[in-house]
């Protein structure tokens, strides 16, 4: 099976690159479907013809590629979505908008096939493992690593940043938690102002004492000896979650 591409790069040295790498591609194939110089004219292609992914720079004359990608999510079928740029320190923000990979030029033939058996995943997606390929893009040592969103116990709002929390590790994310509820609402539970947890991972629901409101409830997890407060508001919320009378 092959995966039609559009490729979306002001540089036509660029765009003729991606095209030769594409053609040695093989598992899976894909064929170049569209080319364009700018967002606009990529714009008329994906109102003209079906795409599976789009391959596209961030940088270009007038309307970048953020915007364009921005806009794509709103497509009744949206392709796949992979930024291909010379500027790494835009990552975050392009996995906020959903894509698949962020490929820096120039592009090795390894990391696009890689690219292109997500987009063939996501086209394709088993069907019990809806959420199987999603994940957070967590800052650590000076890099971006992906944390399977199905290991992630809770999510902790402190300071400018959230507490991501696993069963072997906390990391920190630049993102809000009301984005994260409302984009995986049937995962999250908000059990105070600041945290959601898994719901997959509540055990209990127990008295506690906490140092800023006193005697309260907090939820016992697996996987993790902390506890987390529960506030007054979301204590019938936490309650009926956990089928507690």
């Amino acid at each position: 099976m092959s995966l039609r591409v559009l490729i979306v790069d002001d540089e036509p040295l660029a765009r003729s690159r991606l095209r030769t790498l594409l053609g040695e591609c093989r598992a899976p194939a894909a064929v170049v479907a569209g080319e364009a110089a700018d967002a606009a004219q990529a714009r008329a292609l994906l109102r003209s013809q079906p795409f599976d992914l789009v391959l596209v720079d961030i940088h270009m004359p007038g309307e970048d590629g953020m915007s364009l990608a921005a806009s794509l999510q709103a497509l009744p079928h949206a392709p796949a979505l992979v930024f291909v740029t010379a500027h790494a320190e835009h990552a975050l923000h392009a996995f906020e908008l959903a894509a698949l990979d962020y490929l820096t030029k120039p592009v090795r033939l390894q990391r696009l096939q890689v690219a292109l058996q997500r987009a063939l995943r996501l086209r394709q997606p088993p069907a019990d493992a809806a959420e199987a390929d999603d994940a957070l893009l967590v800052s650590e040592r000076g890099g971006v690593r992906r944390v399977p969103l199905r290991e992630v116990l809770y999510l902790k709002a402190e300071a400018k940043y959230l507490t991501v929390r696993t069963a072997d590790a906390s990391h920190l994310l630049d993102g809000s938690l009301s984005q994260l509820e409302e984009r995986y609402p049937a995962r999250w539970l908000r059990v105070h102002r600041n945290a959601l947890v898994a719901r997959q991972a509540l055990r209990a629901l127990v008295r506690h004492h906490d140092a800023e409101e006193g005697e309260g409830w907090a939820v016992q997890l697996a996987g993790v000896d902390e506890l987390l407060p529960v506030s007054r508001r979301q204590l019938a919320v936490v309650r009926e979650a956990l089928g507690a009378p």
